[in-house]
């Protein structure tokens, strides 16, 4: 038996492709709620009620995808240049930290500058931050032949050590009562709430926008077409005139700065601090997040609320039924692995 490539793609087995994967993650997880002693159909109904079924839910289930969207957003458009960034957890970090140290430091009280100069530049160093974390392994790769997935991996944990430094150090808030954590922002600098008495703020906005902006990149001009060509073939690429160092630089300072951007809006929106567990873990399940969507920017913004829903969800349903928490990253990671094999599938076909 061998596969055999399909001489044209189906639009319609793309378009089933998702669902089938879906309802393979279901009937699989299903077993195991049934081995948990649970009813499926109940556990199911509580899991979509816990994400989806009343305001607060709802609230709840975006607030948790304002972050994914982005290091999704930063995952798509490294992979799609054959740039793994495995690092956007680490990115995000350093966002934070330069949001941090523009808008909360200097006494606690930031700049003293306007927040309508203040923002903007809080922001910006928060791409920087991002960016440049990234710029280093980037550079490794395109002119040594480093592997990016080992670099990019190792910087998460210097990131958290230099967080835990920082946080004991020079950026402790002095009012924590001994607790590692940064200063807050001022209260200027933090994002409006978008549902009043929840915890959902305009970072949504921020996110949808850049899903937005990403897509248009990628799809309607030169340089997107530039990524897209080096992440087919690099040599290829580079044979027809495709800058491929520049292209991977480019690359490197969007994704980095995206995940930059994930951790300012997460501080301004939400926390209103750094800590050392702010992220559970955003950067890394930005990559589930990015496979999901199939590396399509607008495609990310659905996958992210697929599994900020399972992870909300998860709570209550854990609480009603018994079914332990660990349900949802099974759903997470079976979904991953369903939309791996039924994309395969649609471009390939078995032969005996």
């Amino acid at each position: 038996m061998r596969l055999e490539k399909r001489p044209q793609v189906s639009h319609a087995a793309l378009l089933l492709a998702p669902v089938v994967a879906v309802a393979f993650t279901l009937a699989v997880s299903g077993l195991l709620v049934l081995w948990a002693g649970a009813p499926v159909g109940r556990t199911y109904v509580l899991l979509a009620q816990g994400a989806f079924g009343s305001v607060f839910a709802l609230t709840e289930t975006l607030t948790r995808a304002v972050p994914l969207i982005l290091t999704g957003l930063a995952a798509a458009v490294a992979f799609r240049a054959h740039l793994y960034n495995i690092g956007a957890e680490g990115q995000l970090y350093a966002g934070a930290l330069a949001a941090v140290a523009v808008g909360g430091l200097h006494g606690g009280t930031g700049l003293e500058w306007s927040p309508y100069l203040l923002f903007p530049l809080m922001m910006l160093a928060a791409a920087l931050a991002g960016a440049l974390w990234l710029l280093g392994p980037a550079l490794m790769k395109a002119r040594l032949g480093v592997d990016e997935v080992v670099t990019t991996l190792l910087l998460n944990f210097v990131m958290l050590l230099l967080v835990s430094a920082l946080l004991d150090g020079p950026m402790k808030d002095p009012m924590a009562m001994g607790w590692p954590q940064s200063v807050a922002l001022q209260g200027d600098l933090e994002l409006a709430k978008l549902v009043p008495q929840t915890r959902l703020h305009t970072g949504l906005l921020w996110a949808l926008a850049l899903a937005v902006l990403v897509w248009g990149l990628m799809a309607r001009t030169v340089a997107g077409f530039r990524i897209r060509a080096v992440g087919a073939n690099a040599r290829a690429a580079a044979f027809a005139g495709v800058p491929v160092t520049r292209t991977v630089v480019l690359v490197a300072l969007l994704s980095g700065g995206l995940a930059g951007l994930a951790g300012a809006i997460e501080v301004a929106g939400r926390t209103s601090y750094v800590t050392l567990d702010m992220s559970p873990g955003y950067g890394y399940s930005g990559i589930v997040i990015a496979m999901l969507a199939g590396l399509n920017p607008l495609g990310v913004v659905a996958a992210a609320i697929f599994v900020a829903g399972v992870l909300v969800g998860a709570d209550s349903m854990s609480r009603a039924v018994g079914v332990p928490t660990y349900l949802a990253d099974v759903i997470v990671a079976t979904s991953l692995l369903a939309v791996l094999v039924a994309a395969l599938f649609t471009q390939y076909r078995v032969r005996r």
